[in-house]
């Protein structure tokens, strides 16, 4: 049985911010992102750790199966450098790989830098006997993590490329969670015409 309230989990993975090098920017856009972009109740489950691959596992183990969240959002750690193993960790815990967000992303950012090719973001599902959830890693800066979600728009406002996001609500609703609700003027959830609730009576 699923909570009402949609709980998100948000990881920053990050040797410095984790260390107290520098703070960490990751969760605060994050959070004000979904603000920003979701209609629906939600509370946040925030952990900050480093680029280590066993306590990557353990964190998105901890938030899907203890913390019962229904989406959880990884941010950092997903280029080609060796200390990059947040992939990895997303690909060890999952029961279904869900290609698509992660080729979408690159899409996104390859209409900014040609380095985009270099990320690995991925996401997945993790299952349980009693709950599931969506697992998605973003790009590590702010400005990127906001291009993913919400995808490009032109000068009038017209959407040119998808987020990701507009998928997310149909996803959690096919794996069992909460229904997610959207700012229209964020990003504009999509469902098929079947999976729509009814718009509540005047």
């Amino acid at each position: 049985m699923t909570s009402d309230v949609l709980v998100v989990g948000l990881v920053s993975v990050s040797d410095r911010a984790s260390g107290g090098v520098y703070q960490d920017q990751g969760i605060p856009a994050l959070e004000d992102w979904l603000k920003s972009a979701l209609t629906t109740p939600f509370r946040v489950e925030t952990r900050l750790i480093p680029d280590e691959r066993a306590q990557i596992e353990a964190t998105l183990v901890e938030l899907v199966d203890g913390a019962r969240c229904h989406l959880v959002l990884t941010t950092g750690g997903t280029g080609p450098s060796r200390r990059d193993v947040t992939p990895e960790a997303t690909l060890a815990i999952a029961t279904k790989e869900m290609p698509g967000f992660g080729e979408q992303m690159r899409q996104i950012s390859l209409a900014f830098v040609p380095t985009a090719i270099l990320s690995r973001q991925t996401a997945v599902i993790r299952e349980t006997p009693d709950h599931a959830a969506l697992v998605m890693n973003l790009p590590g800066q702010p400005k990127a993590i906001k291009e993913t979600l919400e995808g490009l728009r032109d000068a009038d406002g017209k959407q040119l490329v998808g987020g990701i996001f507009a998928a997310v609500p149909y996803c959690v609703d096919l794996i069992g969670g909460p229904y997610m609700e959207t700012n229209p003027a964020v990003c504009k959830a999509f469902r098929p015409k079947s999976a729509l609730k009814p718009a509540p009576a005047n």
